[in-house]
């Protein structure tokens, strides 16, 4: 990683350098940084285990961060990555829900290191800011019954169909 100011920290337990991997492999312009190895025995780890690891995830610095069971994630944090077309949502929802990962509503779900992320379509906010506000209310309210978001029903919404 270059010589930045500032870089997020995320705490994990235990699992930084799994999760740097998956982040790295699920979205593009993501590598794995280096890992830095703690000198010492501390309380949740021995000498010689990952204690950061350093990694970007579109391109945003991060820091991991192996600080053990003491706190959680919570959607008080949240990264709201946007899409460009449904095939996209699709791919991230689906990568970053499975394997123990959890869909919410709007198109908010949770990875299995209960990191909180919003897959949001470009066009929905291209809606919700339309100078139509009742179509974008329209859309709005669409996207309120949603889980993942279907772009499809949001531009049938945005245009006063039915939403199936």
């Amino acid at each position: 990683m270059t010589a930045k100011k500032i870089a997020t920290c995320l705490w994990f337990d235990g699992k930084a350098e799994e999760a740097a991997h998956f982040y790295a492999a699920t979205f593009p312009d993501s590598h794995v940084g280096e890992a830095h190895r703690s000198p010492i025995d501390y309380p949740n780890g021995k000498a010689g285990d990952v204690i950061t690891i350093e990694f970007s995830v579109l391109g945003q610095n991060f820091i991991g961060l192996n600080g053990g069971p003491m706190f959680k994630f919570d959607e008080a944090i949240s990264f709201q990555i946007y899409t460009d077309d449904q095939a996209e949502t699709d791919r991230l929802w689906n990568a970053i829900t499975s394997d123990g990962g959890a869909e919410s509503q709007c198109g908010w779900c949770k990875d299995r290191f209960g990191l909180s992320w919003q897959i949001v379509p470009r066009r929905l906010m291209e809606m919700m800011t339309s100078k139509d506000a009742e179509a974008g209310a329209r859309a709005m309210g669409a996207m309120m019954q949603m889980q993942k978001i279907d772009i499809a029903a949001l531009e049938a919404a945005f245009a006063g169909e039915p939403v199936a």
